[in-house]
């Protein structure tokens, strides 16, 4: 049995979360590239953002104020 702990959501930074996907990068296997077609400007309204993912990020001290 692991001796290991997970550590909690807030003792881990940004620059360690970086590295564990870079490291598990190699095993995923992304989809194919689709060309994407151009939207026209009149089509496009802002962006809506949850106030829970508002406030997720609000909190982040990267992103925050």
């Amino acid at each position: 049995m692991s001796n290991h702990i997970a550590p909690r959501e807030h003792e881990t930074d940004l620059a360690e979360l970086r590295g564990d996907c870079a490291r598990m990068a190699p095993r995923w296997v992304a989809p194919p590239k689709t060309a994407s077609t151009p939207v026209a400007p009149s089509l496009i309204h802002g962006v809506t953002v949850p106030p829970a993912s508002a406030r997720m990020i609000d909190a982040t001290p990267e992103y925050g104020d």
